[in-house]
């Protein structure tokens, strides 16, 4: 893993995190401790609208996160419910963090690897929906990241559980002065709630 992120990773501060929130994340926990215990495959699909913002933060934090703490047998995804763009902030954000983004294609759709270090897997972001090829059609967790998804999708085909975790859309700050702020403000925390879902995990 690249040093900065090890760094980055390391300094977030855990304990920041609220009780209630700590409540609502316990159900993530639960399902990786199962799959874990059981020694099989922990697939854990990131759900919002678009499939742009959100969803990509969680996918790259949570499965950083699994590496980081040695939580094996993990692999995420994102979805949405109709497939836009991977937003360009985020990926500026997390190459801020020490992420290595790599643009493969320059479609309206662009195809990224997000590398956290020289030797680890990327992980390919684009914009995609649910049903999309690329996504487990069964055996996973979905985890919805937003409001939207988590209230016109009360169905999700193949999902083994269905999470709510909903995080506020950095969206707000577009073509403000804040966007950097708020976008390396919503990066932050859901890393640090990837690392605190991790840090439960009992191996």
């Amino acid at each position: 893993m690249f040093q900065k992120i090890e760094d980055f990773l390391s300094n977030l501060d855990t304990a920041s995190i609220s009780e209630g929130r700590k409540a609502k994340l316990q159900a993530l926990v639960d399902f990786i401790q199962e799959k874990s215990d059981k020694q099989v495959p922990v697939r854990l699909n990131f759900i919002c609208t678009h499939n742009s913002r959100r969803s990509h933060l969680s996918q790259v934090w949570a499965q950083t996160a699994a590496t980081f703490l040695e939580v094996p047998n993990v692999t995420t995804y994102s979805a949405g419910t109709e497939a836009t763009a991977l937003f360009a902030k985020i990926s500026q954000t997390l190459e801020q963090t020490g992420f290595e983004i790599i643009k493969l294609s320059d479609e309206t759709n662009p195809v990224y690897a997000i590398k956290a270090g020289e030797n680890a897997l990327p992980i390919v972001g684009f914009s995609k929906t649910m049903d999309h090829a690329f996504n487990p059609q069964s055996g996973f967790a979905a985890i919805m990241t937003c409001d939207s998804a988590n209230e016109t999708c009360p169905f999700i085909a193949g999902a083994e559980k269905r999470i709510p975790i909903t995080y506020e859309d950095p969206k707000v700050s577009d073509g403000t002065t804040k966007q950097d702020a708020v976008y390396a403000e919503r990066s932050t925390q859901i890393a640090t709630e990837m690392k605190w879902v991790f840090e439960q995990v009992r191996l």
